[in-house]
């Protein structure tokens, strides 16, 4: 089935390039069909980079995914034209009596300030309560994770010697997890952070529960008990050049950056790197939006309060 964008959005050109099939919104209407709604919440700089790579795995599925983009209203996009948030992006306050099946918040380059002292962070703790009533099941990526889990759980974060580059081992710690079915037992996943989510704070919450981490990394999957909101503390959805990029960005600016571990072959930045996280990447976002999602919303949005009070744990 096909994934469903705003008109014109540049990421359609590469999804069609890569064969996935896309659908306009005037072409959408004419079909008797609700599409799961998704809402994403973007954060990141690189706002159509970001676009592309989320819209390339949630489109990588049999379900048909109507995506919507939010911006936030506090803090205006600096890296990307006005031009395009005025096209592709709404406010919070224009969605806010509104029903999704999912959210999505993005990760954000803000981690080394207290979460206070982030513009927009009022703002994103409206938006991570309404989630509460009137979102399915919410995915937190990165920063987005560490915010939730703070705002949600009390859950802090702590900063790095040094930040975690690269691509890194992870294990399945729960096999029968549903976000994780089909994964192997270990497999691959980037990050970039500078800071970290200990382990023993996410098990003194009874309704977390981890399901997948790395020795180099730390906790990666961690879920509610009742399925209502995953958090991901990596980039699992970056594309295989992402990497390179922030690592010839932040060298040219002189900044203190190693080379990516584990993905240019023998270390080499003048060599391809190589990708080793696609494949359970698509499995992760199949997983959240089939099990998560698609099979525990309602019909009609509107009973979601309903729906997310008699929630029990999926795993």
């Amino acid at each position: 089935m096909p994934i469903k964008i705003p008109n014109g959005l540049p990421a359609a050109a590469t999804l069609r390039a890569e064969n996935i099939f896309v659908m306009p919104q005037d072409r959408a209407l004419t079909q008797d069909i609700r599409p799961l709604r998704i809402g994403i919440v973007n954060l990141m700089p690189t706002k159509i980079a970001t676009e592309t790579q989320l819209s390339r795995l949630l489109g990588n599925t049999p379900l048909q995914v109507e995506l919507e983009f939010i911006q936030t209203s506090t803090y205006a996009a600096t890296h990307t034209a006005e031009e395009h948030m005025l096209a592709f992006y709404t406010t919070f306050e224009q969605i806010a009596d509104s029903t999704y099946d999912g959210l999505i918040i993005t990760g954000a380059p803000v981690e080394l300030l207290e979460f206070e002292e982030v513009d927009y962070w009022d703002e994103l703790c409206q938006i991570m309560d309404w989630s509460l009533t009137h979102v399915q099941s919410t995915f937190h990526i990165c920063w987005g994770a560490q915010a939730g889990l703070y705002h949600h759980y009390g859950i802090g974060k702590h900063q790095l010697d040094h930040k975690l580059f690269g691509i890194f081992e992870h294990r399945v710690e729960v096999p029968d997890s549903r976000l994780l079915r089909g994964f192997d037992d270990v497999f691959m996943a980037p990050h970039s952070r500078h800071t970290t989510i200990e382990r023993a704070d996410v098990e003194a919450v009874p309704q977390l529960r981890v399901l997948a981490a790395s020795e180099q990394a730390g906790v990666y999957a961690i879920v509610s008990r009742n399925g209502r909101q995953v958090f991901i503390t990596g980039h699992s959805e970056y594309d295989p050049e992402t990497l390179r990029t922030e690592y010839l960005r932040d060298r040219d600016l002189g900044l203190p950056i190693d080379v990516p571990a584990h993905y240019f072959p023998d270390d080499d930045p003048a060599r391809s790197p190589q990708v080793s996280w696609r494949a359970h990447a698509n499995l992760l976002y199949s997983n959240w939006l089939n099990y998560f999602v698609y099979q525990s919303t309602p019909y009609d949005l509107t009973q979601i309060p309903v729906a997310a009070a008699l929630a029990t744990d999926p795993d």
